[in-house]
């Protein structure tokens, strides 16, 4: 058999690809349409990395564990800097119970554009955070859609579930 008699046959995108496209580009209009941009605002990103300690005040920890029960880890890019990780160690988890809440919406908020980043909630697997009954001692995580890869590292952001709110937070 030589080789030009062969025919190349294209092989159907598996449902998990198109989903997970899907879910890129949900997010991309979802977000983009609550991007607002200032009039006259000449804010500049940092470069990619330059700052690597927290904006916030260094007794922010302190106040996040008495009152809420949690430890912050970080906000870093995954996905090829499509989505937006935000992972927290809970160290009280009757205080922590309200960041779990299923009826509440976590929301990441760029500061430098005022973007308002969203948890998407795929079809199959649904929302993508943990919402079961939180354990003392156990790292937590959520991730949030970053469309067209608005939010770089370097940049400070806002994440509010329902009555809490951490901010100025620095992208890794």
């Amino acid at each position: 058999m030589h080789l030009s008699h062969v025919r190349l046959r294209a092989r159907p995108l598996t449902g998990l690809l198109v989903s997970g496209l899907a879910l890129i580009f949900a997010c991309g209009f979802t977000a983009a349409a609550q991007e607002t941009e200032e009039p006259g605002s000449t804010a500049e990103s940092p470069p990619p990395g330059a700052a690597t300690e927290r904006a916030r005040h260094p007794r922010m920890n302190s106040f996040m564990k008495r009152q809420w029960g949690i430890e912050i880890l970080y906000v870093r890019q995954t996905a090829a800097g499509y989505m937006l990780e935000f992972r927290y160690k809970v160290v009280d988890a009757e205080k922590a119970k309200a960041l779990f809440n299923r009826q509440t919406k976590p929301v990441l908020i760029h500061k430098r554009t005022g973007a308002q980043l969203i948890v998407p909630t795929p079809a199959k697997t649904g929302a993508l955070r943990n919402s079961n009954t939180p354990l003392d001692d156990h790292t937590y995580w959520m991730f949030f859609a970053n469309p067209g890869r608005l939010v770089q590292p370097g940049e400070h952001v806002d994440i509010q579930i329902g009555e809490f709110l951490v901010e100025k937070l620095v992208v890794q």
